[in-house]
């Protein structure tokens, strides 16, 4: 198996032992109910992962919690095809092609809501004052070529967002703008940082990282601006983990999480910097962002999963536009 790497929490929470790969024992694979293999990815959006892990929720779910680190969506999506995968924590676009695949799953949780923001150049916003949406033509006169935007592949969460904004403006995403794909939030701020781009779609923390760096490329309009209940990342449950104990513990870690991330900043910046690497000054002010709004409810992301479900298919990244019904399963935060 490759695209992650793995770590394992015993059911006392114990830490480092090694894990064979493989996904021997797990839900997803047809095993026993005694181990939860849990994917996640090394982003902002997935916090409350950091949060349980550090905290040590994780140890009140009544299984041994394989946890495993992946580096992008779709080798969460592989895992999940060769029943590696029990529980995903990762971005709804991958979530809602794993069940377009007849994968049986379904979303559990939010995990943030509209924790995207668009940011621009600040010549760019300053035509934008004076000529709305044709600042982009403005933009392309002035300097003899197209506004770049530089965010994740086609098709993820950025890049829909980015894609929504621009055509709500009546800006063609193909013709008026450039967009280039880049994999992982780092290489995005370098990308900003070296002035390859000149724009991005993006989430914490490279909005308040371009801040403190004295970037002029900074946040334009935030996604509550553009598209209300904007989804992120996600919590998928396999079926047989839906239907068992097991759901319904991980999502009271999972709520217990987002409440310690709203009442502790202090001891929450700590989990991002041992778990994502940002430094923890730095994640304390990234934690009062317009972005950083981590929610459990999937309801939260309703009306934004039926925009991206829309996006998803006209793309052909889903055969089949997704209904909210098909894509969440209400019940085990419900009951909680």
């Amino acid at each position: 198996m490759t695209g992650f790497s793995c770590s394992r929490r015993g059911y006392l929470g114990a830490v480092g032992s090694a894990v064979a790969v493989g996904g021997a024992g797990c839900l997803g694979g047809g095993g026993s109910l005694e181990e939860l293999t849990v994917a996640y990815m090394p982003i902002y959006p997935d916090l409350q992962y950091f949060v349980m892990e550090g905290e040590g929720y994780l140890s009140e779910i009544d299984a041994e919690v394989d946890a495993r680190e992946f580096t992008d969506g779709p080798a969460i999506v592989q895992a999940y095809g060769g029943g590696d995968v029990d529980v995903a924590m990762f971005g709804i676009v991958p979530a809602m092609i794993v069940i377009d695949r007849g994968l049986p799953a379904q979303v559990t949780a939010a995990n943030i809501v509209e924790p995207m923001g668009i940011m621009a150049d600040e010549e760019l916003q300053a035509l934008w004052a004076d000529h709305g949406a044709d600042a982009f033509d403005v933009w392309a006169e002035e300097r003899g070529r197209r506004f770049r935007f530089g965010t994740f592949p086609q098709g993820s969460v950025p890049d829909v967002l980015l894609r929504y904004w621009l055509q709500n403006e009546g800006v063609d995403p193909e013709s008026a703008v450039e967009i280039v794909e880049i994999n992982g939030a780092n290489a995005v701020w370098q990308a900003i940082a070296s002035g390859e781009i000149d724009g991005t779609s993006i989430m914490e923390p490279v909005p308040t990282i371009a801040a403190e760096e004295g970037s002029n490329v900074s946040m334009f309009r935030t996604a509550g601006e553009i598209m209300p209940g904007q989804p992120a990342a996600v919590t998928l449950m396999s079926d047989a983990v839906r239907e068992s104990p097991l759901a319904a513990q991980f999502l009271e870690q999972h709520v217990r999480a987002t409440a310690f991330i709203a009442d502790n900043a202090e001891e929450t910046a700590a989990h991002v910097e041992s778990g994502i690497g940002m430094p923890a000054d730095r994640a304390r002010r990234a934690l009062e962002s317009p972005l950083s709004n981590f929610v459990t409810d999937p309801r939260a992301i309703e009306s934004g999963t039926e925009v991206f479900a829309e996006f998803a298919n006209d793309n052909g990244q889903i055969e089949q536009e997704l209904t909210t019904e098909e894509v969440f399963d209400y019940d085990v935060y419900d009951n909680l």
